[in-house]
């Protein structure tokens, strides 16, 4: 059956089009109950079950299916992904306005639809003949669309009786629509709040604590005080930002002090592009990466930002007074030049709430079901929830969401999703530490493991099109031990004409992954492979990332080759790209190849032709300083594990050896190389990466703390910092070079990817280079899937696809991957922080010599050379006298009563884990020399540190 609309439309040329929709209405879409006969087998897919075994209901004690309603939907999604809820019919019209109002909530109800054991059933009403509704005269679309759904709901009740004469089968509307709910009633629907169907489920009472709680009124705090100003309607705030009274821009809320906030105003030509925020009532319920308007407050408002360090410490506390006492302490004397433009929200555009890691802080009144939820994000506030189970969730990592925040209320309210496990444990830590950098991690999907290769697997015919065979080459790889996702390997070979032939082989990642399939959009997604301490979440398929991309010995394999033409002073003749297919004859760890390289009795291919790209690396690295290159230094850390418990049981700074600059020294040839050629064939869709010169302001810092060792730092360019770097010796003081050089990578910016076409800076600053892209990792990074395939069309060698040549596209990919990128980096980060936790909390408290990297106004900043670590050792604490401190900030030096610290000055420390805060454990440090009375700590009150709690079991064998 056809239906057909038919309407005029006035085009933008002044004349006048009738446009006709035509809409289908069949008779063969199945209702998704298995064994229907009325339908006999229409529909396909997952089914709902013919005898619903779902928890009893006191409500509605015979066998249902549940229908809900589009907020239902949207909101108390927590509940719908519950393993308790099953068989629910989810209506297209549901569906469609679902999908048109939120983007991950559509994500995660396809999910739950796709998951078999849930049987959730899409019921297509929009074109079943006997449940479509057309809009009546005087009805708008959504009371349409409630209609839409109540005749379904009616439809289905009557469809099912005709399934048997016995059949009980009923379908209960699920809907938090009073007015809905009372029209289904009078139609003669089973229909439920959401609430009032959860707490009918005896068996499930921990259901009730994931129910969102949406109605304002019934949270209100008992005092029911206005606390905040109202939020203007997003029409006035368009029309405000329009005019200009209003800016709009992103809320990031302070880590160090829950009283204020920055908000980064969108556009380029505002000149102020950073709008300070003070005081709960300026910042108005804005919750961190909310997208909010601000109004600027007049000139003699504007505040300086704060240098007191304040977290929201209070238990349950609604005591709004003590918070205005709070912000007083704020407003310190400055001068002029201090303060900055300062401002308060005034509407929220847009919500960028996700769910959130933390722990419970339990109500001390007795039989309480309020509580108060403490995020392990600092920069988020408290979220008060209602929950049965707070004695069993005290002191686990549990994930809350929020539902709202009322103006008369101190703190948002929410709901809970998930316990996490107990806190301190390794997998908990790191699955909390996963969902707050928003690291996908999830197993990959049937979906896109449907398209990886079958095994076993081998190079056919068809492959070898376009391709060179290199499988005669003595090509070998040089990676850090344990290492299974192999993404280059090298040769070099000395040609007949006596010049030298060096290629660089990478996994050919992008045969296997093919554009727009599903394997390709979660690697797409998920933009890089996250290294942590123990565990590597990957980006493509253990199948692809260990073993058919893995360049492994002694197997064939597809690649993608860079090779030069060079002579001994490594000058560039000829370059060729090509897909080809290698044989690698070793995979060595960098010490085995430096190990052949020193072995002066080993003169086979392998170690001759590491010899020869030893020696044309060092040429090149030294070209390349020349140039203007940095060499910064970052103490990476590397943990030893114990075999059995898997705790690290020692802790050493990385040592690099001559073949790990040689192997980066052709990295970074290779990546150069391509870049040129794909820009050359792509000008305006050329991926590329980009690094920023810093402002000079960035080095005030550097060169102060040079100044203050009688040492000259220049940072005109970036060839006068390297060399100014490179004079900076002092033969009393050795590690000052190493301190220097950390210290300048401090200053840096961050490295982008972009696309040509958008950008016209493409230097690559601490490189010294015009150019640069990434190419020779795509097994771990999706930015060198993309360089590859734009260099696969620029050599023939495969054919282009619409979004390659997008450069819209392409700039959104590159959005995404500089997003991924930095947050693998914290997520690295917080790894490494666990780990040092865990080190040192089976060592007990140490003491190590250190140096000063920063001074503040009442603290030091220190390096541990030996681990590696960063700490600060603080000179203020709670409920002791203060000591005398002078801060001075031109030279930078701290004096404490009669000792003054400098930057760069050698101290001795104790580290210690304080366990006092649970949910933030922190390694403390604290002065042992040089000895200040009142602040040291005598060496021999060492032992009386204990801040971890009851006696924790000793490690098996300490180092």
């Amino acid at each position: 059956m056809l239906k057909s609309k038919t309407f005029l439309k006035k085009t933008r040329a002044g004349g006048v089009m009738k446009i006709v929709r035509e809409h289908y209405l069949r008779d063969d879409i199945g209702c998704g109950a298995a064994g229907c006969t009325a339908c006999g087998g229409a529909h396909e897919g997952p089914a709902l079950e013919p005898q619903p075994q779902d928890p009893a209901s006191s409500l509605c004690p015979q066998p249902h299916y549940l229908l809900p309603d589009t907020n239902v939907l949207l909101h108390q999604i927590d509940v719908l992904e519950d393993p308790a809820i099953r068989n629910v019919i989810v209506l297209q019209t549901v569906l469609q306005e679902v999908r048109n109002r939120s983007a991950p909530v559509y994500k995660r109800i396809r999910d739950v639809t796709n998951n078999q054991e849930k049987h959730f059933y899409t019921f297509t009403n929009e074109h079943h003949r006997e449940t479509y509704v057309e809009q009546e005269q005087g009805e708008n679309a959504n009371d349409r669309n409630d209609r839409a759904i109540r005749v379904a709901a009616k439809w289905y009740n009557e469809h099912l009786k005709k399934m048997s004469a016995d059949n009980q089968l009923q379908v209960i509307f699920i809907t938090n629509d009073r007015k809905n709910k009372e029209k289904a009633v009078e139609e003669g629907i089973p229909a439920f709040t959401c609430e009032e169907y959860v707490k009918s489920l005896t068996a499930n009472p921990e259901l009730i604590d994931r129910l969102a709680c949406l109605s304002e009124e019934g949270n209100e705090i008992e005092s029911g005080k206005i606390i905040f100003s109202e939020h203007l309607p997003l029409s006035k705030l368009q029309q405000g930002i329009k005019s200009g009274t209003y800016l709009q821009g992103t809320f990031r809320a302070s880590r160090e002090n829950y009283l204020e906030a920055t908000v980064w105003i969108h556009g380029d030509n505002e000149e102020n592009k950073e709008i300070i925020l003070q005081g709960l009532k300026h910042l108005n319920r804005a919750i961190h990466e909310d997208i909010v308007a601000v109004e600027l407050l007049p000139k003699s408002q504007w505040v300086a930002p704060s240098s007191v360090v304040l977290h929201d410490e209070g238990q349950n506390e609604d005591d709004v007074e003590k918070e205005e006492e709070r912000e007083q302490m704020l407003k310190t004397a400055v001068s002029e030049k201090m303060l900055k433009p300062t401002g308060r929200v005034v509407g929220i555009i847009k919500r960028n709430w996700r769910p959130y890691c933390g722990m419970l802080s339990k109500s001390d009144i007795k039989e309480s079901r309020r509580h108060l939820f403490t995020p392990a994000d600092k920069r988020i506030p408290r979220i008060r929830i209602e929950t049965r189970q707070a004695s069993t969730l005290e002191g686990r990592r549990i994930i809350v969401a929020i539902d709202g925040w009322p103006r008369n209320s101190r703190y948002p309210n929410g709901h809970f999703v998930k316990n996490l496990g107990d806190v301190g444990e390794k997998e908990t830590e790191t699955e909390v530490l996963l969902l707050e950098h928003d690291v996908p991690h999830q197993p990959f999907s049937q979906a896109v493991l449907s398209f990886l290769p079958k095994m076993p697997w081998s190079i056919t015919e068809k492959d070898m099109k376009n391709r060179e065979d290199l499988r005669h080459l003595c090509i070998c790889s040089v990676d850090p031990p344990g290492c299974t996702d192999i993404d280059d390997a090298l040769h070099c070979r000395e040609l007949e004409n006596g010049n030298l032939e060096v290629g660089v082989h990478i996994a050919d990642v992008s045969h296997f992954i093919r554009p727009g399939n599903a394997l390709d959009q979660e690697s797409a997604r998920r933009g890089t492979t996250v290294y942590l301490c123990e565990k590597r979440i990957d980006m493509v398929p253990e199948l692809l990332s260990s073993n058919l991309c893995s360049l492994k010995c002694d197997v064939d394999r597809l690649a993608f080759s860079c090779i030069w033409e060079m002579n001994h002073s490594a000058e560039i003749l000829k370059t060729k790209f090509t897909k080809s297919v290698i044989n690698s004859k070793a995979s060595l760890t960098y010490a085995e190849a430096q190990l052949r390289i020193d072995s002066a009795n080993m003169r086979d291919d392998i170690t001759t032709s590491l010899r020869g790209l030893n020696k044309l690396a060092k040429i090149l690295k030294k070209k390349r300083i020349e140039k203007g290159a940095l060499t910064l230094s970052s103490p990476e850390v590397r943990f030893h594990m114990d075999s059995e418990t898997h705790d690290p049981i020692d802790l050493q700074t990385k040592e690099l050896r001559e073949t790990n600059s040689m192997v980066e020294e052709f990295m970074l040839l290779a990546n150069i190389s391509v870049a040129k050629k794909i820009h050359e064939e792509f000008s305006e869709h050329a991926l590329l990466r980009k690094h920023p010169a810093p402002p000079p302001s960035n080095y005030e810092i550097l060169v102060k703390a040079a100044r203050s060792r009688n040492l000259e730092i220049k940072t005109d360019t970036a060839k006068s910092l390297a060399e100014s770097l490179d004079r900076a010796e002092s033969p009393a003081f050795p590690y000052l070079n190493t301190l220097l050089r950390i210290l300048a990578t401090r200053c840096m910016m961050q490295a982008v990817y972009f696309c040509s076409g958008m950008d016209n800076d493409f230097h690559h600053y601490g490189l010294a280079s015009p150019i640069y892209t990434h190419f020779t990792s795509p097994i771990r990074r999706y930015a060198d899937v993309i360089v590859h395939r734009l260099l696969a069309v620029a050599i023939g060698a495969d054919c282009t696809y619409p979004e390659l040549t997008d450069k819209h596209k392409l700039a959104d990919i590159c959005k995404n991957l500089n997003y991924r990128h930095k947050m693998a980096q914290y997520a690295q980060r917080a790894s490494v922080a666990f780990h040092t936790q865990l080190f040192f909390k089976s060592k007990g408290i140490v003491s190590e010599e250190a140096y000063i990297l920063f001074v503040r106004k009442n603290a030091i900043v220190v390096l541990i050379p030996k681990y590696g670590l960063e700490g600060t050792v603080f000179f203020e604490e709670k409920d002791k006298p203060n000591p005398r401190l002078i801060y001075d900030d031109e030279i930078p030096s701290l004096k404490i009563e009669d000792t003054v610290f400098h930057v760069f000055d050698k101290v001795k420390v104790k580290i210690v884990l304080d366990s006092s805060n649970l949910q933030h454990q922190k390694i403390r440090m604290s002065l042992v020399e040089p000895q200040i009375p009142g602040i040291s700590i005598p060496p021999d009150n060492i032992s009386n540190m204990n801040l971890n709690g009851p006696e924790k079991k000793k490690m098996k064998f300490e180092k």
